[in-house]
């Protein structure tokens, strides 16, 4: 077969590379490692049961099977956003969909069996629904009358799983990046679709993204909502070439300036979603509009008319906004309410003025002064803006042949398009050392975090050199830049959204309901070492990344954590250990070898024992609430294992860590093992992560004499830079700061 199909994948978040090996292990499992030997993805069975092998079948099931060939575990079991014949769907089980054709992330909906029926919805905040098919209401599951499909795919109601039928030519059902559920089969030389199976229910205008945010779909195509001729228009088309990426709003809301807010009437719009939980019945339109007003992510409103004659009916306020339908001719009369900028009200007020008469006589008075001065200032200031704007046009020029010429650059952003995603950066998240981070969420849907860099106007094409460097990497455990603007002063960071913020916020706050466990502990420890180990190692570049703490430690929305700012990132050549550079960094992180600046990779590593025992203890490394003997955590670390009572160490706050505190007592002995005086003992971070795998032993021989804490932020910047021989030449770094 000439053009074969992705059906499965066991990684598609954390593809490997070439020579990377796949383990089969007597004691039950299968082992996935990268080319540095890191572990990518098992099949979670070891010690369950001894496996004899494994089997590819003719109808893609990857198995492993027992000495008895009983089944031990199978990818029929993982689907991943496709079904093939006799693979079966119980109920719990789900089809998330790949970003794109050509990016097999997981995308932005999902497909799930559960005991109620069959469900495809959007992943947003909260997630919207649009299709289901409850089992009562089944008989066959799908028809659109294509190649027979009802003995196609079918839905078993006595058994509440779905799969393919089983012929004899290849077929396989996909759930694509779009939302659409379809079926292909091969005829001849190449895949042909034989369906579109919910389109048949909800039709080409039922797909939340179909035509993008804030476009009305209807007849087939995307167009913005239009008002009255004469009237200004609030909505503009992303682009007028290809209307089904969206709308944006001329003006960003800005709850700053909600008395300027008004609400754009659509009549006969619907929102998509199937389920909208109307936050109030049996109301009036009036207070539905409001109430809209009133609150500011309200971003529209919808209201179904329940009684047109009295303008009362049910209300809904919704958050986000993806594509509108015309429900023109529906049962049910639906409105829908857009909330706009009234941007001519944003003018500042004019100051009161003097009357027309004293106007007139200082005029003249002023005039008859300056009149001769001011036609010579004004050839000045003319011939001055000529020039400057034929240097910014030069370095305009400049730039775009630097960008044409610079491999893997990421997505380009205007200031007005992050502008507009982040609502004039109104929803911070945090600030960073660098500037501030805001939330923002693009026209398909996706949210990310924008950070605004301050400072750094004079600096872009080392900007742009380290952005398509950093936009290259990408890896589980690094914060993955989605894009950047560098646009006249502006310089924009665009990162992909994580859900839990930064490790701080969870291992240093007292609330009982926030505590970790010490598995999502354990795995956040790992996590951060495989994102050091690929920077260190597998980089085209080594890259250090001199600022290692908690709070550059971000969190999904299933606790996965991966390493974020690289603003303090170096880059150097895969041969070359020792940098120029001067002191920086964050107190209580930074190694001791930073005195004499004979920096390598392992100040990361020593950064990273230090939020070990962060980790672990639930406390700052300087906690000032602290008797004075025990402010310092690596004082209280060198004290408590001279006297052998690490146990005493682990997080008191924490149950679940007291019920493992054997446990996270031997991983404080990596700590300390990262935390060596000496910088050639320690360890590189890919060792360390075969030693939390269990595939090597740590090092036992450990000097816990660890130096005092250090020094001041003061102190730090009072050093001059010291150098060390090198042999490479390095651009001035721009400071890359990530989302925290």
């Amino acid at each position: 077969m000439d053009n074969p199909r992705l059906v499965w994948s066991a990684n598609r978040n954390n593809p490997v590379r070439v020579n990377s090996t796949l383990q089969l292990r007597q004691d039950g499992g299968m082992f996935l490692m990268d080319l540095n030997g890191t572990l990518v993805w098992n099949t979670n069975t070891s010690g369950k049961q001894l496996v004899s092998g494994f089997n590819l079948t003719t109808m893609g099931n990857l198995v492993l099977f027992g000495k008895s060939n009983d089944t031990i575990w199978q990818s029929f079991d993982h689907p991943t956003d496709c079904l093939v014949p006799g693979q079966r769907m119980p109920p719990g089980q789900k089809l998330i969909s790949s970003i794109s054709a050509t990016n097999w992330n997981k995308g932005l909906f999902t497909f799930e069996v559960k005991s109620s029926g069959l469900f495809a919805y959007i992943e947003s905040n909260p997630r919207q629904f649009y299709f289901s098919m409850l089992y009562s209401d089944l008989d066959v599951m799908f028809s659109n009358n294509v190649r027979n499909l009802r003995n196609l795919v079918y839905l078993s109601v006595y058994l509440g799983m779905l799969f393919p039928y089983r012929e004899g030519e290849a077929r396989f059902l996909k759930f694509e990046a779009d939302g659409h559920l379809r079926v292909y089969y091969w005829e001849g030389s190449s895949w042909s679709k034989e369906a579109d199976i919910l389109t048949a229910s909800i039709g080409d205008c039922g797909y939340p993204t179909v035509c993008g945010n804030y476009s009305v779909c209807g007849n087939g195509q995307c167009s913005c909502p239009q008002t009255a001729v004469g009237q200004t228009n609030f909505l503009q088309q992303i682009n007028y070439k290809k209307p089904n990426e969206g709308c944006v709003l001329v003006t960003p809301v800005s709850c700053a300036h909600s008395q300027y807010h008004l609400l754009m009437e659509l009549k006969d719009t619907a929102y998509i979603p199937l389920y909208l939980e109307y936050s109030t019945n049996n109301t009036e339109l009036e207070d539905c509009k409001r109430s809209c007003l009133s609150t500011c992510s309200c971003k529209a409103a919808q209201f179904r008319f329940s009684d047109p004659a009295n303008s009362m009916g049910n209300c809904v306020l919704l958050n986000q906004v993806f594509t509108l339908v015309n429900n023109d001719g529906a049962l049910n009369k639906t409105t829908l309410f857009i909330k706009v900028q009234n941007s001519s009200n944003l003018q500042a007020s004019p100051s009161l003025v003097s009357s027309e008469k004293n106007q007139k006589r200082v005029a003249t008075i002023v005039g008859s002064t300056i009149g001769a001065s001011f036609g010579l200032l004004f050839m000045v200031l003319t011939c001055f803006a000529f020039l400057s704007r034929r240097r910014i046009g030069l370095e305009e020029a400049e730039e775009e042949e630097f960008l044409d010429h610079v491999p893997g650059m990421p997505t380009r952003f205007s200031f007005e398009e992050l502008t507009v995603m982040t609502e004039n950066f109104s929803k911070k998240l945090g600030e960073g050392g660098f500037g501030s981070v805001n939330e923002g969420t693009m026209s398909d849907g996706t949210k990310i975090a924008v950070k605004r860099l301050q400072g750094f106007g004079n600096v872009k094409k080392s900007f742009l050199a380290e952005v398509a460097t950093i936009g290259s990497i990408q890896h589980v455990n690094l914060v993955r830049l989605v894009g950047f603007c560098a646009e006249k002063s502006h310089r924009l960071l665009v990162y992909e959204y994580m859900a839990n913020v930064s490790l701080d916020r969870w291992i240093f706050c007292r609330k009982q309901e926030q505590f970790l466990t010490w598995d999502v502990r354990k795995k956040i420890i790992s996590d951060v070492a495989k994102g050091l180990a690929y920077l260190h190692e597998d980089c085209n570049n080594k890259i250090i990344h001199l600022d290692i703490k908690p709070q550059n430690i971000l969190l999904d929305h299933d606790f996965n954590a991966k390493v974020s700012d690289f603003g303090l990132s170096k880059l150097v050549g895969k041969n070359e250990s020792k940098i120029v550079t001067t002191m920086r960094g964050t107190p209580g992180y930074l190694a001791p070898e930073w005195l004499n600046s004979v920096i390598t990779e392992k100040v990361d590593v020593y950064s990273f024992g230090v939020v070990i025992l962060e980790i672990i203890c639930g406390r700052k490394n300087l906690d000032r609430l602290q008797d004075e003997d025990d402010m310092h955590l690596l004082s209280v670390f060198k004290r408590k294992a001279k006297e052998t009572q690490l146990l005493e160490m682990v997080d008191k706050n924490s149950e679940d860590m007291q019920l493992h505190r054997e446990e996270a007592a031997e991983m404080m002995k990596i700590a300390a093992w990262c935390l060596q005086s000496d910088y050639t003992k320690r360890p590189s971070m890919s060792l360390v992560v075969k030693v939390l795998q269990g595939l090597v032993a740590a090092e036992t021989d450990l000097d816990y004499s660890f130096p005092y804490p250090p020094m001041t932020r003061r102190d730090a910047e009072a050093n001059q830079e010291r150098e060390a021989v090198v042999g490479i030449s390095l651009p001035v770094p721009s400071e890359l700061s990530g989302p925290r």
